[in-house]
């Protein structure tokens, strides 16, 4: 069975190219133009991957990559955006993307990253399964995983896909090193430089949450990694 692609844009011609392009690499194509519609969409043709534009009628991509991650939290998304500058790139992360790819880009780039995610979340050995707990205890605080929510002593808090992930995976390792390598390769793919800042940005966030709960602390071990302590 050919691999479904669930791919949101709303420019006719470029929509139009880039699903012959997939196609003609033996994907299944579903191109939706409308932000309204992506959601039906999805429920019926139930994809393998997203690939999402951010500018589009009814509802931008960053919404609509946050509703699709309280549907399937391991659905794989790429972003396919002409807006450019880093706070765009980092708010496509934090929104629930796996990765963002910027316009003008090469068909040949994009299926090399499409196959890249769909190989990371078919044979990450640690990724969410159904098998794995959905909500998390530690301190005072409750970790729910499906719907990426955090609640502390200060209230409920909703989570990115990777914040989730992160924290997860420093919840499994509480008072032990969780490694900056092991993270990136596990939720990001890949510990480039970009992917390194990105992983700070959103440690930065979980810190802020966690920085007045009593008994937890989250330790950066310079050049090796972090510690929940709890």
């Amino acid at each position: 069975m050919n691999l479904k692609v669930l791919y949101v844009e709303d420019e006719p011609f470029l929509s139009r190219i880039v699903s012959d392009g997939l196609k003609s690499s033996g994907y299944n194509v579903q191109a939706v133009a409308d932000g309204n519609l992506v959601m039906d969409a999805y429920a019926s043709f139930k994809p393998d991957i997203c690939v999402l534009d951010i500018m589009l009628p009814s509802k931008d991509g960053y919404t609509l990559a946050k509703e699709l991650r309280k549907f399937q939290p391991d659905l794989p998304i790429i972003f396919l955006s002409a807006k450019v500058l880093t706070a765009d790139v980092v708010e496509g992360f934090k929104s629930g993307g796996n990765d963002y790819l910027k316009k003008p880009f090469s068909m040949d780039e994009l299926l090399v990253r499409m196959e890249a995610l769909l190989h990371l979340f078919k044979t990450q050995p640690d990724a969410i399964t159904d098998e794995s707990p959905k909500v998390y205890s530690f301190g005072n605080c409750r970790l729910d995983t499906v719907q990426q929510r955090l609640t502390t002593s200060s209230g409920e808090h909703s989570l990115s896909f990777k914040e989730c992930a992160l924290l997860q995976m420093m919840i499994m390792k509480k008072n032990d090193v969780l490694e900056r390598q092991e993270a990136l390769l596990k939720i990001w793919g890949e510990d480039s430089y970009y992917n390194t800042r990105s992983m700070d940005v959103f440690m930065t966030h979980i810190r802020k949450i966690l920085k007045d709960e009593p008994g937890i602390q989250i330790m950066n071990l310079r050049g090796l990694g972090f510690k929940l302590i709890c």
